[in-house]
Formats: C-alpha cells, structure tokens, sequence
C-alpha cells in the first residue's frame, strides 16, 4: 500500500501520516483528538511504548497460529475493530468498506450507533461477525429500535457504552467549532440535532443508568451484552455480577475523562478480578502488533483496533483498512514468533517486562495466576501515582534510552566537557583546609565527613557568604537550609507553608514540573497563572488571587522562575519584579523564587527577587546543580521569615524547614556539601567567577540553536508554516511553537524516525495548554550536534506541519 506521492505504507503510523495529509484540519482533530490537555489520549500509547517483551528461544513452537474464539465464533486473530462514530468521514463507502476489510481478514467489526452506512448495508458487506455498539438513550424507544433493527441484520452482540453520561470536554472540536460536513449523519437514527455531537449527547444520552440497565437490555434481546468503559477491578466485579458476556476495557479512546489511566495499566487487575468469568477485551492505545501480544500477556482475551481503520480507510478505502488489519495482524505473528509463543494459548504475562507485569496475572484459562509475593493494586496506592505528571520524566527519559542516535534537546543538565574528575579530590581537599584553617580539629574534621552532621547543612555560611558576593541577599546562616537539590527545597517549602485544605499554592505558568509534583505527592493542587504573550504579568497573578479569595481560599504562596524560567526561557523584568514584591505585600503573599539558571547566563542579570525583598516576602530556593555539577545534588532555601508560635517564642521559617528535613533525608551528604563548597570557595566563593566561562557557552550554544532556527526557517516559510520561537537572553531552554499536536506521539515519531528528540510543552501545563508547542534545551550539544539536530528537527516539522 503506498500513501500519497507513492510513499510506501510501513507501518500504522505511516497510515496515520499519509491520512492526515488528506483530511480538513477539523476533521481530523475531531477524529485524533481526546478530551481536555488529552493527557490520556497520550497515556494510551505511552503504556504500551513502555512494555519490554521477553524473547524465548529454541521453543519449537513452529510457525504461529493466530487464531482464536469468542462468543462462539472463530476470528483469524485476537483482533477486532473498535466502534467509531462516521466512518463516512473517512471514506464514503463508510462502515460498508469496513466491513469489507474486515471480513476479509475474518475479524469482527463493532458497529457505533452513529454509524454513517445503515446496519443493513453494513451487513450485506459483511463477511464476519457484525457487534453493535449502543448508547442508552433517554428515549428507550429509540434504543430498542436500534437494537431490534441490528438483531434483524443479523448482529451478533451489544456492546453498551456506560462510559459516557455525556460527551468529554474535547477541546479541538470546541475551538474549531466542530461541525459535521453536509450529508455526513447517522443513518439509522432519525431526528436533528445530530451536526453537534457534543451537543446531541447531552440531549440525548441517559445520565442516570445504573446495571440494572443489562437487565433492561436483555429483557430487550437476547444477544449477549458486553460492557464497554470499564477501568477498574470494582467495576469488572459488578459487571460480572450483573451477567455482563464481556468487558471492554476502555477509555473512550481518551475522549472522555481526561486523566483517567490508560487501559493497558488497569487490564491486569480487571483481568484478575474477572478471573475468567467472561472475555476481557481491551481498546486504546494499540499500534503495533507487538502491541495486541502485550495485551493479551497482561490479561486481554482480544483488541480492538479503532484509529488506524479510519487511517486505512483514508488513504485507500476498504483496500487501505484491509491493508492496516493485514499489517496488524501480520506484525503479531511476528512478534509470536520471536518471544516463542506458537498460539494465543501460549501467551502470557511470562512474555513480558512491564511495571504491570507485576500486578494480578490474567486469571483464565490459559494462565494460571501466581503464588507467593506480595501483589499491590495501584488503586490502593497513592492517587499521585496516577497522575501523568509523575509520569512525563520518565517517558521522556524512556524515549531518549530508545533511541540513543537521537539528536536530543531534551536534558536540561550542563555541557559534559566542563567536567574534570580529578577536581573532585581538589575541592574536598580545598573544603578540608578551609575547615583547618577556621581552628577544626582533625577529629572535627573526620566527623565533618563521615557523621550525618547537622540537618540544616554544613556549608550554610559558605552558602550565605557566596549570595552575598554575587546576589546581593544579605542572609544569616542560620536561615539557609541546605537540602537535596532545589527539589526537595521545593518539597519542605510547599509542606510547611500549605497547611490547610482552603490553602492555595498558585505557579507560574508553563511551570517546571517539579514544583507540580511535590505538590501532588502532598495532595495539593496548584493553581496555574498564564504568562503572557511577554511572559508574567502581575495582574494575572492579582486576578487569580481575587478568584480564589472569593472562592473562600486562602492564596499562600506563588512559584516562579524569574531568570531564564524552565520551560519558556522567559525573563521578568525589573518593573515587574517591584511590582509582584509590592503585591505579595499588599496581599499577604510569599513568594518561592526558584533561581538555577542566572549564574550561567551570559551577561549581567537583573536583581534576584530575594535582593530586592524588603519585607521578607520571598522564600528564595537555588540549585548548585547548574552552577557548579549536578551529581552533588546540593541546593538551598532561604528562609528567612520569623515565625511565632502560641506562647509567643520566635524563630525562622528556616527551622521548621530543618524539622520537616530531618525527616525525609535526615541530613544533605556531607561529602556532597564539602565537594560543592570547596568548588565555591577555590574561586574565592563566587559562583559567578567560577561560572563565567560556562555562562559565555551557553549563551553561544543558545544563539547557535537561534541561528540554525533562522536559517532553517525564513521569514516567508516560518509565516507560512505558522513556527516561531522566542529568543532568551540566557538560561538553557526556548520554546517553539508548531502547528500540529506536540504531545508524545509526535514525540516518539520524531525520535523513531527524523532522530531528534524534544520535550512537549504540555508537560509544564497544569491545568492543559502548550499542545503546539514544544521545548528545547540548548545546553548539553556542541554546536555541530546543534546544527545537525534542528535540521532534523525542521524536517520532522516540515513534515507534519499544514501550512497556515
């Protein structure tokens, strides 16, 4: 099969790229897109980029057998085809080419409600098994219709859909103000309203069904109902109980509740609690033939494919979905073959590596389940766990350990060649005579290494004499804590200061992401205040203090970057500065000022917040990691803030901090502390001095990545394409805005197939934004790599982007 131009047809993501050159941009974000910041949409597809397979070999399992049974019929594979609204969207044949496709490569297809062909077409194309999917309506009448006219056409099964009281928030479709093309409609529904599909549902569908609805569809037919949309061992248990003939593992494909988890993470526990009672089917995610073994390893008794036939279908009508089903399907024969699995039988969760492989094996015949270790159910752990943000590290760190020849762009971490490890010994020896020379004696010394020392850090007037040389933050020692990296700062920052369940944590935003994760691991949900188009502004921040005081919270605290933030790059402005430090007091505000990137920036920096702070509203955080290496994993807070107590005693927010320290990590490593405070103190404690040579490099590899931009992208095409980018004056990162969907998928076809990695800037998000733009960091690439990388970056753009 070959896509336009006659490019070849590889695999189901070259099917997607050839169909969304040949699809209206409302079209298709209406048929690709999910629902809010579409974090699911993403999690659907990085579960299964997560899963390692386990090859067997010397099995003498012979060539594969895909086939398998359900519900009494035999299918050619453990595949199916999920229920889509509109196949006429794709191709005009609609649902009646599907069925040819299918047929032909003798899979079933589920049929939506708001199918564009009628059943009775459908079924004359037909060759296999035909499933309907059904919507409750609150009209009963209207769904008994349905079912009574699928039954006489000669369907097999109902598939209810309970997950979807109403439709999802689907962005795309809201702000391209979606409506269905002329002569594109449900065929066997009658009645208006049907151009808004938004808005029908929320007419038309029942949102108060309870299970006592498949005892109404049964007393309606007696085909075996299935129910689709479940995500959890509780719900699999219920609908067993009440005569469910399967499950649907399933989140509406992520178009409905964003942030629910992605089907393959929870199939293993609703496998388990199934236990064989009735098949376990599972949609959402599946691209790969290596993709269906998976599934069927962690508990699937079948697939359902739904996208990539729409893809099919696009670029070759019924040939083209046949041409999707046969590569699927001949992928998983493949892939049997290599982990040594001669039959569906054969598989199992022994096939492979996945931090769901350890969760409740499939209880069902072909596997037994597991006795002896412990088994956690994720749901019984921590609801952070199951945030995405917890997760996008680690899928970007995934992806760059995939593919090790990518041009990377995504680790904000300094440039290698700055590195000696021969200085280490230096600076621990420099601390250690610096210690000598203030009067300690050598067992003082040897305890300064070797013991825990104090909690609230060894180094502190070290730390406080270098903020006074280089950031004008006059300090005592006593209000520096020395914590573990600015990441735990972060963490003992947000712990001591939101207390109560009516306290508000606000952040800039885009916002680096460990600020948002510490404040999820505490239950605390920051509150996002946009940057502008210039970056932040003082009045976004006052609005959003007014709406939550008149919410009835308590606005506590407010993060932010002012130098060179990470993701944008973006820069306050000294005006701005006065202006945020007099509305913090105005409004009994603190600030977190998080401060890595100013030392190694080129040129002379605006005051730090800290250094302007008159009235102690700013609790400043840094980082050596940047400034000095970031293995020590020293960094600081300045706490300065009195605090008093019910008896009237008075001391520093920095000794709570060390309490709630001495809990967590106990004590930052003193080896650490000595190696980072020799480093200082070698330069005659100025981290600027030490600095001044890293900074002059980055600022050169930020104007090279600047440069390689500008000459990949002249005015004419940038304006045409819709790609610009801002231009930092310093720090290690700039965003670039695209005009396609940067999220994890674009992601992994950039690194899979132009070689160069980035990091989306929805990630930095909190309440969603950022979906077409993308972050660069510039500082861990020589300028060969640099060059070679946004060259390949322009490609991949150019070949995704639909100009403006």
């Amino acid at each position: 099969m070959t896509g336009p131009g006659g490019t070849p047809l590889f695999t189901l993501a070259d099917y997607a790229d050839a169909a969304r050159k040949l699809t209206d941009p409302a079209v298709w974000d209406f048929l690709a897109g999910g629902a809010g910041r579409e974090q699911t949409l993403a999690a659907n597809l990085a579960a299964f980029e997560g899963i390692r397979l386990r090859p067997s070999v010397l099995t003498g399992a012979g060539l594969p057998d895909t086939r398998t049974r359900l519900l009494g019929r035999d299918w050619a594979a453990p595949l199916g085809i999920a229920p889509m609204a509109y196949h006429t969207l794709a191709d005009p044949a609609g649902e009646a080419a599907t069925a040819g496709a299918a047929g032909a490569a003798g899979l079933p297809l589920v049929v939506s409600t708001f199918a564009g062909r009628t059943f009775e077409s459908i079924a004359a194309a037909a060759a296999g098994p035909l499933w309907l999917q059904v919507y409750c309506f609150r009209d009963r009448a209207t769904t008994r219709a349905l079912i009574e006219r699928a039954e006489r056409a000669g369907f097999e099964a109902l598939v209810l859909t309970v997950d979807a009281p109403r439709l999802g928030r689907r962005l795309r479709d809201l702000r391209n103000g979606f409506r269905l093309p002329p002569g594109i409609g449900p065929a066997n529904l009658t009645g208006t309203g049907f151009d808004s599909p938004s808005g029908h549902a929320l007419t038309a569908f029942d949102p108060v069904l309870d299970w006592s609805v498949l005892d109404w569809f049964r007393s309606v037919s007696p085909l075996p109902v299935l129910v689709k949309g479940v995500l959890g061992a509780p719900d699999a248990r219920r609908a067993v109980e009440a005569g469910a003939a399967g499950i649907v593992v399933s989140n509406h494909g992520g178009r409905q509740l964003d942030g629910a988890p992605a089907t393959l993470d929870v199939l293993p526990e609703v496998a388990a609690a199934v236990a064989g009672a009735c098949p376990v089917l599972l949609d959402g995610g599946v691209r790969r033939g290596r993709d269906v073994l998976a599934a069927l390893a962690l508990g699937a008794d079948a697939v359902l494919l739904g996208r990539p036939v729409l893809h099919g279908l696009t670029v070759g009508g019924q040939q083209g979905a046949a041409g999707v089903l046969d590569l699927i399907t001949e992928e998983l024969a493949e892939t049997m073959s290599l982990v040594g699995a001669g039959s569906i039988a054969d598989i199992g969760v022994e096939h492979v590596y996945s931090p769901s492989a350890v969760a409740p094996a499939p209880a069902r015949p072909r596997t037994a389940p597991p006795a002896g270790p412990a088994v956690l159910r994720k749901e019984e752990l921590h609801g952070s766990l199951a945030d995405p943000v917890l997760d996008t590290m680690n899928f970007l760190n995934e992806i760059t350990h995939r593919y090790p020849e990518a041009v990377s762009f995504a680790p904000g971490r300094p440039y290698d060649g700055f590195f000696d490890t021969e200085q280490i010994i230096d600076h621990l020896r420099r601390y250690l005579e610096h210690l000598e020379q203030g009067g300690a004696s050598p067992g003082a010394i040897r305890s300064a290494l070797f013991q825990y020392g104090p909690a609230a850090g060894q180094i502190r007037e070290v730390i406080a004499d270098w903020l006074r040389r280089d950031e004008g933050i006059e300090v005592a020692p006593e209000a520096v804590v020395v914590t573990v990296g600015a990441q735990e700062a972060m963490f003992l920052a947000v712990r001591a200061l939101i207390s109560r369940p009516e306290d508000v944590l606000l952040v800039s935003s885009p916002c680096y992401v460990g600020i948002t994760g510490a404040a999820r691991l505490l239950d605390v949900e920051p509150v996002a205040v946009e940057e502008g188009p210039a970056g932040f502004e003082p009045a976004a921040l006052e609005a959003a203090i007014r709406a939550e005081r008149a919410r009835g919270r308590r606005p506590r605290a407010f993060y932010v970057i002012p130098d060179h933030s990470n993701p944008s790059g973006a820069t306050i402005g000294l005006r701005e500065r006065r202006e945020l430090l007099d509305l913090a007091a105005r409004e009994d505000l603190l600030i977190l000022e998080d401060t890595p990137y100013r030392l190694v920036s080129p040129g002379a920096q605006l005051p730090t917040l800290k250094a302007l702070d008159r009235d102690r509203r700013v609790l400043h955080l840094g980082s050596l990691s940047k400034t000095l290496f970031p293995g020590a994993r020293v960094g600081f807070a300045i706490a300065d803030q009195e605090v008093v107590d019910a008896a009237g005693g008075r001391g520093l927010l920095a000794d709570e901090l060390t309490k709630i320290k001495s809990m967590i990590t106990v004590n930052t490593s003193p080896v650490s502390q000595a190696v980072a405070a020799g480093m200082l103190l070698s330069a005659g404690g100025s981290a600027a001095e030490l600095n001044a040579k890293n900074a002059a490099h980055y600022g050169d590899a930020m104007r090279a990545v600047l440069d390689a931009l500008a000459a990949q992208f002249p005015a004419a095409e940038r304006e045409a394409l819709g790609v610009r980018w801002n231009e930092p004056a310093g720090g290690f990162f700039l965003a670039v805005t695209v005009p396609f969907r940067a999220d994890n998928a674009a992601l992994v076809q950039s690194a899979e197939e132009y070689g160069v990695i980035w990091t989306p800037m929805s990630y930095f998000h909190p309440r969603g934004g950022g979906e077409h733009s993308l972050r660069l960091s510039v500082s861990y690439l020589t300028h060969e790599e640099i060059a070679d990388g946004i060259a390949r970056l322009a490609a991949f753009i150019r070949a995704r982007a639909i100009p403006a």
